[in-house]
């Protein structure tokens, strides 16, 4: 999906416009993850680009597209451009010393004796 989204429509109100193109964002995605995956894939995973125009369109994380939403919004903007890419994705084993500060972190540490 490439698209430059117009925050001031005659006749619409903003904040309702606002919620329709989210809302239009995220029927995208979940459309683009119901295709089935390519052999060796795991997943599917998004390259993303937001700006104001496509000429400024910056590379951003998928989970931040709806900040850089409603940053555009509050900064007056009148249009952004959205571009999400669908690519095949493969999941990567983390090193153990992660999966320990991990697991440190969310409070799972210890589980596995609870199962003895």
């Amino acid at each position: 999906m490439k698209k430059t989204f117009q925050l001031q429509v005659e006749g619409k109100h903003p904040e309702r416009l606002l919620e329709a193109i989210k809302h239009d964002l995220r029927k995208y995605l979940k459309r683009e993850r119901r295709r089935d995956l390519t052999e060796g894939a795991d997943f599917w995973d998004f390259d993303c680009k937001f700006g104001l125009t496509e000429e400024t369109a910056e590379v951003v994380h998928l989970a931040n597209v709806i900040t850089c939403i409603d940053n555009a919004v509050a900064n007056q903007a009148t249009q952004f451009y959205v571009e999400l890419l669908a690519k095949p994705g493969v999941r990567t084993k983390r090193p153990a010393g992660e999966e320990r500060e991990h697991e440190e972190r969310h409070g799972l540490d210890g589980l596995d004796e609870l199962n003895d």
